[in-house]
């Protein structure tokens, strides 16, 4: 079992930044990647609806053998990790916004949060939020259209660059000091968002945290694969695999495929 790969689902190819930062702590870990495009984005969603994508993907990372499933997806961990916790039998590594080292290391106690609907609306974020900015100020933005201009192929279009000058509007205004991204996504646009916002503005994602923690989780259940030899990766589109394809490029031993799921 060993052997076996690690799963991630994502609503879309944006989870693929955090899938980056697994295979660089783990290169050895052989992957499956699957990116439901056909339903992105999740944040729009009910959180029924949420779940009910969730346990499809679930079920077939499953069927493919992975011995540990990933979800770099705000909100489908926001609304759904519990649930996929209480209901399958193997470990399951969620994603949060980073609230809490902006929250401890903001100088001017104003942090920014970049997220979903989805995310924002959901009660862990709202939980985590309660817990660690009871003497911080957030300002929250709903990224609405990011999703879909990455998962066009547009990251680095005029589009996207005139819809975050928009976007980041209220952060300007409020005098941030730092910025989180609150969507796995959003790192495919942090070089823009670094040129719009204040040199004093640190952008923070979540994406090296899950590589400690899926590290962390194969080591204490002694699942981690003792091979010496690159792990081989294959990644799984079920709308279009030219964007997952582009973002993916630079990764060896990988294969892209379309899904009929």
């Amino acid at each position: 079992m060993n052997g076996n790969p690690i799963g991630f689902f994502d609503s879309g190819v944006g989870g693929t930044s955090v899938w980056k930062e697994v295979i660089e702590l783990l290169p050895h870990e052989n992957t499956i990647y699957l990116a439901d495009s056909k339903h992105a984005p999740y944040g729009r969603k009910s959180k029924e609806e949420i779940i009910k994508l969730c346990i499809k993907n679930t079920e077939f990372l499953i069927s493919q053998n992975c011995k540990l499933i990933a979800v770099p997806c705000n909100t489908a961990t926001t609304n759904a990790i519990s649930y996929l916790r209480a209901h399958f039998d193997l470990p399951f590594i969620g994603i949060e916004p980073a609230i809490k080292p902006a929250a401890l290391k903001s100088d001017t106690k104003k942090i920014g949060i970049l997220a979903t609907k989805g995310t924002l609306s959901s009660k862990l974020f709202m939980d985590t939020q309660k817990e660690f900015t009871q003497h911080v100020n957030t300002i929250e933005v709903v990224g609405t259209g990011i999703v879909e201009l990455i998962e066009a192929g547009k990251k680095d279009s005029e589009e996207m660059r005139d819809l975050l000058v928009s976007i980041t509007e209220p952060f300007m205004i409020s005098g941030i000091d730092y910025l989180v991204l609150g969507c796995s996504h959003y790192p495919y646009v942090k070089e823009i968002l670094q040129e719009l916002l204040p040199t004093q503005v640190r952008i923070i994602d979540s994406g090296a945290a899950v590589a400690l923690q899926t590290a962390h989780i194969l080591k204490s259940e002694n699942l981690l694969n003792p091979t010496h030899q690159a792990g081989k990766h294959l990644l799984y589109s079920n709308l279009q695999i030219e964007t997952l394809d582009y973002l993916t490029k630079e990764i060896a031993n990988r294969e892209v495929c379309l899904l009929d799921f």
